[in-house]
This record gives C-alpha cells, sequence and structure tokens, in this order.
C-alpha cells in the first residue's frame, strides 16, 4: 500500500494530500498510518524529515470533531521550533476543514496573549512540555476530551529533562486517549515511558531517510590544541554554502563561533542558554544564508528541519552512536550528496570503535593537515540581514518589503533573500554588497506608507 487513496482517510483530508503533492506514502506513513487510523497505540522509530508529522497529523485530524469545541489532540515537541514546523505542517493538512482551531503553546513566549487565546477552546494544542504543564495547571487548558496524544522526537525531550512533565502531563488529560510515540533513538528510557503511557502499541522501525551512499563519512585525526586549525582548513577547503559543526557542550559553541568568526568566517553559536529572540535570529540568518557556519549542541540542533546541508562536523565525538547517526542524517537529504566529518584525538579511540559497531564498517581516517598560520582570511556568508521593527501585529507582509525594496530602494529582486516576518519584527536577507544600500534606502523610505526602524543584524 503506497496511495494515501487507499486509506479511510475523510475526502477534505485526502484532498489535502493531493493539494500539498504528496503522490505516495513515506515508510514511516505506509507502516504507521493504518494502525494510527485504527486507534492503535503506536510506537515508531523515525528521524527528522521522514515524514512522521503527516503520519501523525493526519490520524489526528481524522479524529477530531470540529462541532465539539473541546481540547482533542495534544502534540508535545522538545523545541519552540519543532512545535512551529508541526503546526504549520498540521494546518496545511487542515487546509480544508473549516473552523479547526489549532494553538502553538511554547515556553520563552509571553503567557498573557497565549491565555488569551484559550478564553475559547482551541480542538488542538501543539507545545513544550514545560508550558503545556503550566497550562494544565492553571487550569487555561482543559485535557479531559483528548482523543490522540502525540509524543514526537521523545528521546530528546528526556534529554532536556521534561520527563516528570510529561508524566504530569498524562496524569491531568482524559484516561481514554490514543498515545503515539515518536523517537529517532530507542533507549531504555523510551521504552519505559512506553511502558507507563502506551497499551498495546504496535511498534515501527523504518530504514534510516537518506541514502547512506549519498554521504561519504571521514574520520579526521586531531588532537584537542589544533582542532580549530583543523576545523578552518576544512571549511576553507570545502566551502559550503551552509555547515553544521557540532560540539558537546554549550560553553564550547561559543568559543568555536568565535574562534571562526576571528579567522574570517561568518559563524554563529546555537545553545540552550540563548533567550527565545536570540535564538530565533541565530536561525533566521543560518536559513537566510547571512550564516555560513552554526555551531551548535545536539539538543539545540533538535528540529531544526534544513533541507541544505552540504556539510556536518562533530567537533566533538558524539556521546553516542545514536547521536552520532542523527548527525550524519542531516546532511545528503532529498537525494543530495553529503559530507560528515568528526575530528578526533587520542581520546576519543573508545567512543569511535562503539559508532564503527553500530555501523558495522570502519571510518575512513584521514591524518590532520599542517595547521595554517591562523591569519584571517574572509570567508563571509552571500548575505546579510537587516531588521525591520515592525511585523505582523503591523498588518506587515513579505510582498510588502520586497515591494518597498524593489520600488523604492531599486534592489532586483535577485538580490533579495529570504523575508521572514514575525509578530513585531521581520528580517529580509540582502546580498552582503547591496546592503547597506538597502539600508538607507529604507531608512529614508516608506513600507505600506509607514517609516519604521531598520537596522543591521551582526
Amino acid at each position: 500500500m503506497t496511495d494515501f487513496q487507499q486509506l479511510s482517510l475523510s475526502p477534505a483530508l485526502l484532498a489535502a494530500v493531493e493539494g500539498i503533492g504528496y503522490a505516495s506514502m513515506t515508510s514511516i506513513q505506509r507502516e504507521a498510518l493504518p494502525p494510527i487510523l485504527e486507534g492503535r497505540d503506536v510506537i515508531a522509530q523515525a528521524r527528522t524529515g521522514s515524514g512522521k508529522t503527516a503520519a501523525f497529523g493526519l490520524g489526528l485530524l481524522q479524529r477530531i470533531d470540529v462541532a465539539e469545541v473541546r481540547l482533542q489532540a495534544l502534540v508535545l515537541c522538545p523545541t519552540r521550533e519543532l512545535a512551529d514546523q508541526v503546526s504549520k505542517a498540521i494546518r496545511r493538512l487542515a487546509v480544508n476543514i473549516p473552523n479547526v482551531k489549532l494553538l502553538t503553546l511554547c515556553g520563552g513566549m509571553p503567557l498573557g496573549p497565549q491565555l488569551a487565546s484559550l478564553e475559547h477552546d482551541p480542538h488542538i494544542v501543539v507545545g513544550t512540555p514545560g508550558r503545556i504543564q503550566e497550562h494544565l495547571k492553571r487550569g487555561s487548558l482543559h485535557g479531559g476530551g483528548i482523543k490522540v496524544l502525540v509524543l514526537d522526537e521523545a528521546d530528546r525531550m528526556l534529554d532536556m529533562g521534561f520527563e516528570e512533565a510529561m508524566d504530569d502531563i498524562v496524569k491531568r488529560i482524559s484516561k481514554h486517549h490514543q498515545t503515539l510515540l515518536f523517537s529517532a533513538t530507542y533507549p531504555d528510557a523510551i521504552r519505559a515511558v512506553s511502558g507507563r503511557m502506551q497499551q498495546n502499541p504496535v511498534t515501527i522501525t523504518v530504514e534510516q531517510t537518506h541514502d547512506e551512499s549519498s554521504i561519504e563519512q571521514r574520520v579526521v585525526e586531531a588532537e584537542p590544541t589544533v582542532k580549530a586549525d583543523v576545523l578552518a582548513r576544512i571549511l576553507t577547503h570545502e566551502k559550503p554554502e551552509a555547515a553544521l559543526v557540532f560540539c558537546n557542550m554549550r560553553k564550547d559553541t561559543e568559543s568555536v563561533a568565535a574562534e571562526l568568526d576571528r579567522r574570517g568566517f561568518s559563524a554563529l553559536a546555537l545553545h540552550g542558554d540563548l533567550d527565545q529572540r536570540d535564538r530565533d535570529e541565530v536561525l533566521v540568518r543560518f536559513a537566510n544564508r547571512s550564516c555560513t557556519v552554526l555551531v551548535a549542541t545536539d539538543v539545540a540542533a533538535r528540529g531544526l528541519d534544513i533541507a541544505d546541508l552540504p556539510l556536518v562536523v562533530s567537533y566533538d565525538v558524539a556521546h553516542d552512536a545514536d547521536t552520532h547517526t542523527h548527525r550524519v542524517g542531516r546532511t545528503g537529504r532529498a537525494g543530495a550528496t553529503g559530507l560528515a566529518i568528526v575530528l578526533a584525538g587520542s581520546r576519543d579511540l573508545n567512543k569511535l570503535r562503539a559508532i564503527e559497531e553500530r555501523l558495522g564498517a570502519p571510518l575512513a581516517r584521514y591524518p590532520a593537515k599542517p595547521a595554517g598560520d591562523g591569519r584571517k582570511v574572509l570567508n563571509l556568508a552571500p548575505m546579510k540581514t537587516l531588521v525591520i521593527d515592525g511585523g505582523r501585529k503591523d498588518k506587515m507582509r513579505p510582498g510588502d518589503i520586497l515591494g518597498a525594496l524593489t520600488g523604492d530602494a531599486g534592489l532586483d529582486g535577485k538580490d533579495i533573500g529570504k523575508i521572514d516576518v514575525y509578530a513585531t519584527r521581520a528580517y529580509v536577507a540582502i546580498r552582503r554588497d547591496l546592503a547597506n544600500k538597502a539600508l538607507e534606502r529604507l531608512r529614508a523610505g516608506r513600507i505600506k506608507g509607514r517609516n519604521f526602524r531598520v537596522r543591521p543584524l551582526g
């Protein structure tokens, strides 16, 4: 069975699937959707990019009764970014179902607007465990009518310390609900969660969604004292449009990004200590090509869906084989080729052996090339980001910003990159050599007939 038409989906959902352009089911959809639609509990091993969101999204939408104005489906995610992605995906699938109310409730965001939105119960809520738990405790969210509970990327929710919150949430919602658990890895802790929260679940494991043959894996021998030199040399040689560098510790992401910046690379750090606005701005700059190198911890990078990523570097060897495999799976997606490099010193041999045992084959090893002189060589990103202090609350749309830049500012559309509009601010990527011109013109001109403060980011 590969055709969605063979499933017992409503005409509205089938029309949405066709409109989105899904021709056939992915492996996880083919295996998981039949038991999900039967109302069975499911535990599935599936990674980002496997199509799992559509699987549980179609399943929960099939069970929603729009006429029943109460919370009926709850999706828990480890990060705000993943919650936003899941919400967008479910909204696309629900496009032909009138009056479906979906709310995204995450920590790091003001509580007041969320409380106002909850004055009338939503049908679906997607959010992070801490904030969902808070709303259930306050009574602003009512879990008595929940039919479907989804735990998305459950292993990372455990890594981030959400186990107690997840258990408390289950105690506060309807006892008679379907539980769908998705995890990239199957550690004992996940099996324990399933044992507590699920009844006779259908267990599903799908193959990697990327083609292993399209990803080249290398180990470059590098002791800690020369890692920064080796990383800079790799980036200079490979010249990737985008690279994701993994560190095991939060503090190391900052120091590695600072060292790369000193050497002339457009690099930023992503870790759990960033406040939400700083995190948003780091991700905006990486997505719009204003930053070439993102240095991140595994937990902070979880939930990021980066389609075009030619290079992944493990600055630190992953603590376990599952984490290594997840890092590697970030590159080589959708038929593209990818390169995954591990920087390893003599103290990392045991970790490497464990990874190689899991892979069933040794990784190709290369000696570190002699270090350069450390002089700064500019490897700047092709774009620069401008911030406009106006957003959706000002009725601003991407087209308004594009019009201002191609009109009064006199830029060509091909020189303008990704435009992101948030509630109170907007970000636009401009070709680096034209960014100052665009800044001057926007400051002197108007957007939607109004003057807005405009400033460069970074």
